[in-house]
């Protein structure tokens, strides 16, 4: 039996602090490592060491396995465990750590090499009888779609789906540097792409299974909703599929927390492999969930016993209830889900009885561009699987998440959609288009629809609009008992207008504040109370400079105040191509007097380990161009100037 007194996770935000909490409740005493940018985050404090890692970016710290190994030494650490993505999958680290005198918290470094590459890996699969996609040795247009991936890796890096055989070379291309500067292995390969296949993966626990889970629903081919069971799988699909992800453990003797990854083709009831992830999963909860066990404890438990014999310990094949957990992301998904970063003024997500959140952010945390844009982990189990997405849908309705824009809006709508409901899911399923392929909000579908609103769309602007006034009456120095607006004599109405086109009015009287087709309860700097037609609407109001986030019956809404004055230094030049994001130029496609056509792509950025392309908004010429490969620039930032032909 070995010893493990002191763990030091590899890794950083919500799967340290997942880690760390099933530490605490061993009595086992851990170790943080962290980078510059993630000084300040949850995760560092809970702790009860951290080791600084010099630098910002994945290549500088988390990638850095010998500084990680020195970290565990310099903090009197036995173990460590690496999390998922980063150095989770990377054998070579594995046996730096062994080599140290280090327990390793994973599985064999022979059987994470043996995984690691997804080519050697099917050839693997096949020998033990597992069925794989066969890729095509010379495609042709019969073969379309084709998926390109990444050999190593995962999480949707280095994925490209390619429709035309005229694209196939400059989508592997794309897809090399991407894998490239988040693996470090630039090596991909093809693969037929099944259009509206789902993504079903099977946990295990060395070699025994422990139940099956759904990632269908998935962004840019990263998971965002993943459910526990898999819902409407046949009886003997799933009991093969089980068998087969047994298959797949035995081939290799693996030890530990292991995902099987298959691709369902629900018409046909067949199944293919995909990739196995000699790791924990980042959508383990939600089989913790309806199995009742902690598979953080199990990997501790299993790199303690050095003789094996844990299997029957873990072994469980009943579930109950179900479980649902969705990927809350800074970005927006209306804006081909480009990462969003800055301060979370405010970051709440109520905990109450059947929801449980990992998150790795709190009110105050800074949202960097240098990692994955995932904020946090919702997970809600019910005894059914309507209950559950009920549930999520409401708890993601009442949280309060201000000064980022996220996904959150989106999650809610795949949530209440019937297709969701009734189990309609697929990997096409947001690709599909839709409201919740652009998941608008509600100032989006109002600028969209014109100056038509609903009421609760008015009362979100006359709630921000009245905040504001009541911020500007608590600040000046005279008449502070005399509402904003108040005039003797009523010439017009008061007026704010925010940058998404919309805009609200109101009048200052003695008895307050006057708004048409409202009556106006309460209003004060933080809450207003609305009535319309006899129904009171509360508004919660949180104003950062001229950002204005207000929480009601809709959900949250994020507006911004025009500013009464605009300086000349801010303003640019007509046709110019703003960064969307911060980040960093990987590659630059034309010169300065370049004619260019509308939709052609220019450069390519890379932020939050994802590359972004960034295209032509009209035809024209390139008359500037300020971007250059390895620049770092800041959202809002010129990259270019096209100015129209003619």
């Amino acid at each position: 039996m070995t010893t493990i007194s002191r763990v030091l996770v590899a890794n950083r935000g919500e799967i340290a602090s997942r880690v760390f909490r099933t530490c605490r409740r061993l009595g086992i005493p851990t170790v943080a490592v962290f980078s510059d940018a993630d000084a300040d985050l949850p995760y560092v404090a809970e702790a009860d060491v951290a080791v600084r890692l010099p630098g910002n970016t994945p290549a500088e710290t988390y990638l850095r396995g010998d500084l990680i190994v020195a970290a565990a030494q310099r903090a009197g650490a036995d173990a460590v465990h690496p999390g998922y993505g980063f150095l989770s999958e990377n054998a070579s680290f594995a046996r730096a750590a062994i080599a140290a005198g280090l327990t390793w918290i994973g599985p064999s470094p022979e059987s994470i090499e043996a995984m690691g590459s997804k080519i050697g890996a099917k050839e693997i699969m096949k020998a033990a009888g597992v069925p794989v996609l066969e890729a095509p040795a010379s495609p042709t247009e019969a073969d379309l779609p084709l998926l390109v991936k990444a050999s190593a890796g995962g999480g949707g890096r280095g994925m490209r789906v390619v429709r035309s055989l005229s694209a196939l070379d400059a989508e592997i291309a794309a897809a090399r540097g991407e894998a490239e500067s988040a693996f470090g292995d630039g090596t991909v390969f093809v693969e037929p792409y099944v259009e509206h296949g789902r993504h079903v993966e099977v946990q295990l626990m060395s070699t025994t299974v422990i139940g099956d889970r759904d990632c269908s629903i998935q962004r840019r081919h990263q998971k965002v909703v993943e459910e526990a069971p898999a819902p409407g799988l046949p009886d003997e699909v799933r009991k093969a599929m089980h068998e087969a992800a047994g298959k797949a453990a035995e081939a290799i003797d693996y030890r530990g927390a292991g995902t099987v990854e298959f691709l369902y083709d629900e018409e046909k009831r067949r199944f293919w492999f995909l990739e196995m992830n000699t790791r924990l999963q980042v959508e383990h909860p939600v089989t913790e969930e309806v199995f009742g066990v902690d598979l953080v404890e199990l990997q501790l438990q299993e790199a303690r016993c050095s003789s094996g014999g844990l299997e029957a310990r873990c072994a469980r094949t009943s579930t109950t209830g179900h479980a649902i957990e969705v990927r809350l992301y800074a970005e927006d998904p209306a804006a081909d889900y480009a990462p969003q970063t800055g301060t979370l003024s405010r970051f709440e997500i109520p905990e109450v009885e059947g929801i449980r959140v990992e998150a790795g952010f709190a009110t105050g945390s800074t949202v960097t561009p240098f990692y994955d844009a995932m904020l946090a982990k919702v997970i809600v189990s019910a005894s059914s699987r309507e209950e559950a997405a009920r549930r999520l849908a409401a708890s993601l309705r009442r949280a309060r998440i201000h000064g980022v824009r996220t996904n959150r809006e989106q999650l809610v709508a795949i949530l209440e959609s019937d297709a969701f409901l009734a189990g309609q899911v697929s990997t096409a399923f947001l690709a599909d288009g839709g409201p919740l392929g652009t998941a608008v909000t509600p100032g989006a579908r109002e600028a969209a629809d014109g100056p038509r609103r609903s009421p609760e769309e008015q009362g979100v602007r006359t709630a921000a609009a009245l905040a504001l006034a009541e911020r500007a009456k608590a600040v000046r120095r005279v008449q502070q008992r005399i509402p904003v607006g108040w005039r003797n004599v009523t010439s017009q109405p008061q007026r704010i207008e925010f940058t998404d086109g919309t805009s609200a009015e109101w009048q200052g009287t003695r008895e307050g504040y006057a708004v048409d087709g409202l009556t106006v309860v309460s209003a004060a700097s933080d809450r207003v109370v609305l009535e319309v037609d006899g129904l009171r609407t509360a508004y919660d109001v949180s104003v950062t400079g001229d950002r204005v986030d207000v929480d009601g019956p809709l959900g949250h809404t994020a507006l911004e105040r025009v500013p009464r004055f605009v300086d000349p230094a801010d303003q640019v030049a007509e046709g110019s191509l703003l960064a969307p994001m911060p980040g960093s130029v990987v590659a630059v496609h034309v010169e300065v007097g370049a004619s260019v056509s509308e939709g052609q792509p220019l450069l390519v950025m890379e932020a939050m380990k994802m590359q972004h392309t960034i295209a032509a908004p009209r035809s024209g010429t390139v008359t500037e161009l300020a971007a250059s490969v390895g620049r770092q620039v800041e959202a809002g930032a010129v990259l270019a100037v096209v100015e129209e032909q003619g």
